[in-house]
């Protein structure tokens, strides 16, 4: 399940998929041209064929002109790709059932990143921009056969160096790996409207893409067509729900008595209708309705994400010219920023309810995002409501996602935090670049805007928490204080002004955050105001029990690295000499450098027993990002209603690394991510130590009374119950309570510390499910773990085997994997206790006989030198 398609498999899919003429019910025609291609370097002569969409390092990998990036060293080889022009060709024929229109366009949904567009010898485009939408009017343009269409793209490295160079002071772009581009301190990245992490990140490679990233359509239409609808839930209640669909219709000709209609498709009903006037051009029309028991959306955990499917139909003269589907859900969202005793609030509330907002930032999930496919997207976010997130930041170095994205977000329930697409950096946002972003974002926000997921729009990521507290603005005042006052203006015209002004007209009420993290316009971030991004710990001195203590009202980044497991390291670092953390290969998939190893080591050392050899290294490093970031998340939840949302970074990678990704490039889950199926449960039972004493917290997110039994117990390594004691507990809705806090002396009575878990498992009147975890009283070091004896009893069952573990003492940490294959466990990575077996499934093709010989088990004290 986790392999990738090759890329040639891709390519046929969404050949056969997408190169037939497809239509709306009535009127405008789409023909994808996605056969036909080739490709050239511009200085060169020689073509090949190209698939599209792509983009030129698929290209070439294709045609084994360069070798998989992504493996061992060889990102260093293909440097050179990004420094060459490329152009791409194809010859088309209008369709024969386009003939009958009059009106026709090619509409360029994504070209990465400077382009000029040639039909038939005349340039009909200069693009600038990778996140656009580029639609030329070609009516007047087109053959009936024969259509050339040629595209140059332009090296960004080529065009940006010159602008590098022409100015007197330079623009800060902290992750941009120009020296691994050959570029030395050039940092261009900030220059091109281009995804910031192609030029590197630190967890991610430098690889510059050129090519057609996204399908170019060719429409056509007569007399009238819809641009665009935007569905807009105006008021909300129980009964009803007022919405207003906004249309844009694009008409040749004066128009008397147009009709717009819009049906509920589901239940066949006409919901609401106009009749207007329209002039030659853009027409901007308002249909009211009214909705009779709205079925209306909720995010994951609150409710059912109910969508509608509404078809807008354009009638003239009593004829149809066109219909539109589109698939949205009737829901409000605020982001709740209100002043209080301590500070002011920042929360989401949803149809008028207030949702702790438990998920994790998301980057792109490949740096060659054509080859992301759909069952991608569908497996990140099964994944997501797996462990029970609600809410997926889209981070501000990537792009604006797929369609697709959006949509599984829509139908799972996943609220999506949308950054503009700004990252660790500051931008020359002025005069035709300025805007370039205004129109960028208009493009963006409006395709995006019918989405129900779509719960706050961020102006950029760390931009202005860098120039206050990253000494930015020092540095800039130092060499010049013209330069600091105009970088400033810059970036307040950028993100207190264009960006906001846009999500105000064109987001539908969706809110606006300027930055992330963000306090006031003067100050990056506080405790006790807006967001924070919490990385005491990961970058600074703080020890990990710092996850306990410290407070926000909404952590949007926090987090720790560790390495993948030995079958993904397999796969890019296979050879015997590669696997050493130290080693050429794996410290360039370790983009933190030796700073990131060492401050692994350390919190590794200081909390657990020395690992020995590389596989239980990689082992404990999961161990101990699960561990810490699992203190986060629990104390987060403990803290509410002060904190209202909590999102790690991050759930995923864009290709083979060491990363602070809960899942890595292949989609296997990390410890982290086990651990957040029981952090991100509706209920929370959370044992945790604090001064000598023990608190026990349960955490509702239901939004109803729960009533139920807490049990707590304290056990020996070998099962003996050494106390226990059961406390009744009534949580109102939405509501953390500390329903024990006692001396741990009292608990544990002669026992060591070491020698004991504390054990807690509550129990809802009424219901099955038991929600449990573990509290330790000592550092994991310090803990006086025995060699366990792991029996499994192995049952087959369909696309694999139930598995029951039993134990003999005490075992921490159990992993299990299968050597060599591909595998999901529905749990790993468990403590196990005497008297608790565990069973779980596994998803896989082995026969019970080789399933039975692979199955590998360790515990933490197997792994420990």
């Amino acid at each position: 399940m986790f392999n990738r398609l090759c890329i040639s498999a891709v390519i046929f899919l969404t050949t056969i998929f997408a190169s037939v003429v497809s239509a709306t019910p009535a009127g405008m025609l789409q023909s994808e041209l996605n056969q036909g291609w080739r490709f050239r370097q511009a200085r060169l002569q020689q073509w090949r064929t190209a698939s599209v969409p792509g983009v030129v390092h698929t290209d070439l990998l294709d045609h084994a002109l360069i070798e998989d990036p992504f493996f061992r060293l060889n990102e260093r080889s293909v440097q050179w790709v990004d420094k060459e022009d490329w152009v791409y060709e194809t010859t088309f024929d209008i369709p024969a059932k386009m003939l009958e229109y009059k009106n026709y366009r090619l509409v360029f949904n994504g070209l990465d990143t400077y382009a000029d567009v040639e039909l038939n010898g005349e340039k009909i485009l200069s693009a600038d921009n990778m996140f656009r939408r580029w639609t030329v009017d070609v009516s007047r343009k087109l053959k009936e056969k024969g259509n050339v269409l040629q595209i140059y793209f332009h090296s960004p490295i080529k065009l940006d160096i010159p602008k590098w160079e022409a100015l007197p002071y330079h623009y800060e772009a902290g992750n941009d790996q120009s020296q691994n581009g050959g570029l030395f301190g050039k940092k261009v990245s900030i220059f091109a409207r281009k995804a910031g992490y192609h030029y590197g990140w630190d967890w991610g490679p430098r690889l510059v893409t050129s090519g057609i990233w996204r399908p170019i359509v060719l429409e056509s239409w007569n007399d009238a067509r819809f641009e665009d609808l935007a569905f807009q839930t105006e008021k909300l209640r129980k009964r009803t729900a007022q919405v207003v669909c906004k249309v844009e219709i694009n008409s040749e000709k004066s128009v008397k008595g147009a009709k717009v209609s819009i049906l509920d498709e589901d239940s066949k009903m006409l919901v609401g209708s106009t009749v207007c006037d329209l002039k030659p051009g853009i027409n901007h029309i308002k249909v009211n309705f009214k909705l009779n028991n709205p079925r209306v959306w909720w995010c994951n955990g609150l409710g059912t994400p109910e969508l509608y499917n509404f078809r807008t139909e354009l009638s003239i003269n009593n004829k149809l010219v066109d219909s539109r589907r589109q698939t949205t859900g009737i829901r409000t969202i605020e982001l709740v920023r209100e002043n209080d005793t301590e500070g002011q609030s920042f929360y989401f509330r949803l149809n008028g309810v207030r949702v702790f907002a438990k998920g994790a930032n998301y980057i792109p999930s490949d740096n060659f995002l054509p080859r992301v496919t759909i069952a991608d997207y569908k497996k990140t976010i099964d994944d997501a409501v797996a462990v029970h997130m609600n809410m997926l930041r889209v981070w501000g170095g990537g792009i604006y996602e797929n369609d697709e994205f959006y949509d599984l977000c829509d139908s799972n329930g996943i609220l999506v935090w949308q950054d503009f697409m700004f990252a660790c950096s500051l931008y020359p946002a002025e005069g035709k670049m300025l805007e370039n972003i205004r129109l960028e974002a208009i493009d963006n926000v409006k395709r995006m805007r019918n989405h129900p997921s779509l719960a706050v729009w961020c102006g950029n990521n760390e931009n202005q928490t860098a120039w206050f507290s990253w000494g930015w603005k020092e540095n800039y005042e130092r060499q010049n204080k013209t330069y600091a006052d105009k970088i400033w203006k810059q970036y307040c015209d950028q993100y207190f002004n264009v960006l906001a002004k846009v999500v105000d007209e064109y987001a539908l009420n969706v809110p606006y955050t300027p930055s992330s993290p963000f306090a006031t316009k003067d100050v990056a971030q506080e405790k006790n105001i807006g967001d924070r991004h919490f990385w005491g710990v990961w970058s600074g001195t703080f020890p990990i029990i710092a996850y306990r203590d410290e407070r926000s009202r909404f952590f949007s980044e926090y987090g720790f690295q560790s390495f993948p497991e030995i079958q993904t390291v397999k796969r890019y670092a296979p050879k015997q000499e590669d696997q050493d953390i130290l080693s050429d290969v794996m410290m360039w998939h370790q983009r933190g450098g030796n700073n990131a190893n060492e401050r692994i080591r350390k919190h590794l050392l200081n909390e657990y027993c020395e690992p020995k050899g590389f596989e239980n290294l990689l082992y404990m490093t999961q161990i101990l990002q699960a561990d810490a970031v699992k203190i986060a998340m629990e104390a987060h939840r403990r803290d509410k209603p002060y904190c209202m949302g909590t999102l790690y970074w991050q759930i995923n990678d864009c290709w083979p690394v060491a990363s602070w990704s809960s899942r890595d490039y292949y989609g296997r889950w990390k410890a982290l991510h086990y651990f957040v199926k029981n952090a991100f449960d509706d209920i929370l039972v959370s044992p945790v130590e604090r001064n000598g004493r023990l608190e026990v917290w349960v955490v509702s997110d239901r939004q109803r009374q729960v009533k139920g039994k807490l049990e707590v117990t304290v056990y020996d390594m070998k099962g003996k119950r050494i106390n226990s004691f059961t406390k009744n507990v009534h949580l109102k809705s939405d509501e953390s309570l500390k329903v024990i806090d006692q001396k741990v002396e009292e608990l544990v009575g002669n026992y060591a510390l070491n020698d004991v878990v504390v054990y807690a498992e509550f129990t809802p009147r009424g219901e099955k499910k038991h929600y449990t975890n573990n509290c330790f009283l000592v550092k994991q070091k310090e803990m006086n773990y025995q060699d366990a004896t792991i029996t499994p009893v192995i049952e087959p069952k369909e696309y694999g085997f139930r598995v029951t573990l039993y134990t003999d003492t005490f075992a921490r940490a159990v992993f299990m994997e299968l050597d060599g294959q591909d595998y999901f466990f529905s749990e790993n990575y468990f403590d196990l206790l005497p008297g608790h077996p565990l069973t779980f499934d596994v998803e896989t093709s082995l026969s019970l006989q080789n399933f039975k010989k692979q199955l590998r088990i360790k515990t933490l004290k197997d792994a420990y030198k």
